[in-house]
Order: structure tokens, then sequence, then C-alpha cells
């Protein structure tokens, strides 16, 4: 009796993977095979990838993977970081919240005053309409 063929297939849509190849202008065709063989290494390169960082987020005690755990997982693996590390995005500094003062978020009715106002030199202002 002859072994048959395995086959798995990829959890990447083919025909997506198939149409992102076809951005190369260089290519006109595409082999079944060939296909298969892009889109089952692509899985086990994101799979590779998505490993790595895992570890390196449970190394700082966290749950959620982000980019900069990504970033050092590509920079701790050298043939990896040779070609992917420039087509990361720049890191990012933590942003920077402006909260706005409680004047700032909406306006007060009208007929009313703030407590600001009432605390001011002067007389406080009554909003009128």
């Amino acid at each position: 009796m002859a072994e048959e063929e395995e086959t798995t297939r990829p959890v990447f849509p083919v025909t997506r993977v198939k149409k992102i190849m076809k951005v190369d202008k260089d290519i006109n065709k595409i082999n079944s095979d060939a296909l298969q063989l892009v889109t089952y290494s692509t899985e086990l390169f994101l799979r590779f990838l998505a490993e790595k960082s895992s570890v390196i987020a449970a190394e700082k005690k966290r749950k959620t993977v982000n980019l900069d755990h990504l970033r050092i997982a590509v920079k701790r693996h050298q043939p990896t970081r040779d070609f992917l590390l420039d087509s990361l995005p720049p890191p990012s500094a933590q942003p920077f919240r402006v909260t706005k003062t409680v004047s700032e978020k909406k306006p007060p009715p009208v007929g009313t005053r703030r407590i600001d106002a009432f605390f001011s030199k002067g007389k406080a202002k009554v909003d009128s309409p």
C-alpha cells in the first residue's frame, strides 16, 4: 500500500496571500505549490514572532503583548533583526495626556456661576442668555 500524502490546510487565506504576492510587479503567475509554501512559511514565521513576543511579555509580567514586546523579540533574533527591525514603527514614548480643567470640559448652565468665580477677587459674574 502506498502512503498517502498528508496535506495541512493553511490558516491564512491563500487568495489573500496571492494578492499580496501579486503586488510585486515582477510576479505574473504563481504556482499553487509555491503559493502553499509561502502561505505556510508565513504562518510559521508569525507563530515564531508571537511565541517570542509572548515570552518577552511574560518576562515583563504582562498579559498583553504589545509592539514593544515584539520589537524586543525581533532585536534578540539576529536573522529577523536584519530584515524586520527597520520596518517596525519607531518606539513611541508614553503618550502625554492633557487633562482639561473643569471650565474647559463643558460650560456651566445658564444662570449659574462657578465656584472659582466666587473665590476670585471682584464680583462673581452670572451668565446670562
